[in-house]
């Protein structure tokens, strides 16, 4: 089961009742956020869940509504006692930003891991989450990101009886762990069927529409995207400013044949963005102009 939540749908300022654009997912006792804009720290506080298993931020570019809160977090999760280390993921130049950061947070009880995305995709597994990161097109160096929760095949007892393995063995292999017993190695597909549709979430905010979107978050569970605009006539600032329409992430989601679609990331101009969702419904049905603390539970079929 992963728990998938929204806590703030702004883009560019926090305003009294939309925080800045921030995502929470939990799962199997571990939880990842992507971007840590101003206000985060509130908008998880409103929501009631927790900062302490936070074991992976992952940044999708390093304007300030999507990074500015991190070195308040990272204060209030060493003042929780908090020795684990933690893992930040972003693109080059990762470290120097955060340091630079750091400078107002400067000692704390635990490591920080940095994994800095130098190649158009990369990925990464964490405490089971599969996270890929993949360029896309703004006006600085910016990422979207997938999360997976990859599912293996059903225990196959009669492979295991052909395959020779011994019963004792079924149990770790099952769960996906190599075996070396008396000389021999036993590996989990020896054992399971072919593997199982997991769980997909593909998150992408401040880009122009690009195929790489679509690509990755092709037969998503739910795709979030930006809808920083949602009138007509901002088109040609969505195109200026390498941005997306409502109606354009409408489009990236029929094509990707997401299950559905959070409209994320409003301009502060966008008051009631709901108001413009029907043009975007049109292209693709599924479409939903999320508000803060949106969440999802999240099981396998």
């Amino acid at each position: 089961m992963l728990d998938v939540c929204l806590l703030g749908t702004g883009g560019m300022m926090p305003l009294p009742r939309r925080w800045l654009t921030s995502l929470m997912t939990r799962y199997n006792g571990s939880t990842l956020m992507i971007d840590c804009g101003e206000g985060t720290q509130i908008a998880v506080k409103e929501k009631g869940w927790s900062f302490k298993p936070i074991d992976v931020i992952c940044f999708t570019h390093y304007h300030a509504d999507h990074i500015s809160g991190l070195p308040g977090l990272l204060l209030t999760m060493g003042n929780a006692d908090r020795t684990e280390p933690l893992t930040l993921i972003g693109p080059k130049g990762l470290e120097r930003v955060v340091s630079a950061l750091r400078v107002i947070a400067p000692e704390l009880p635990f490591e920080i891991k940095f994994h800095e995305i130098l190649n158009p995709e990369e990925t990464f597994e964490i405490n089971g989450y599969h996270i890929t990161a993949f360029r896309v097109n703004h006006n600085v160096l910016c990422y979207g990101y997938t999360i997976e929760i990859k599912r293996a095949g059903k225990f196959d007892v009669e492979r295991a009886k052909a395959a020779g393995v011994p019963m004792r063995c079924w149990n770790p292999l099952q769960k996906g762990e190599t075996v070396i017993f008396e000389g021999r190695k036993y590996t989990p597909d020896m054992v399971l069927g072919e593997p199982r549709k997991g769980i997909k979430v593909a998150y992408c905010t401040d880009s122009r529409p690009v195929p790489a979107i679509a690509e990755h978050a092709n037969q998503a569970d739910l795709f979030i995207c930006e809808g920083m605009y949602g009138e007509p006539e901002k088109e040609a600032k969505a195109r200026e400013y390498k941005h997306m329409t409502m109606k354009e992430a409408a489009r990236l989601a029929k094509e990707a044949g997401a299950a559905q679609m959070w409209l994320t990331h409003y301009s502060p101009s966008l008051v009631h963005p709901e108001e413009y969702l029907d043009s975007a419904r049109e292209i693709f049905p599924a479409t939903i102009a999320a508000k803060d603390g949106r969440t999802l539970e999240m099981n396998y079929e």
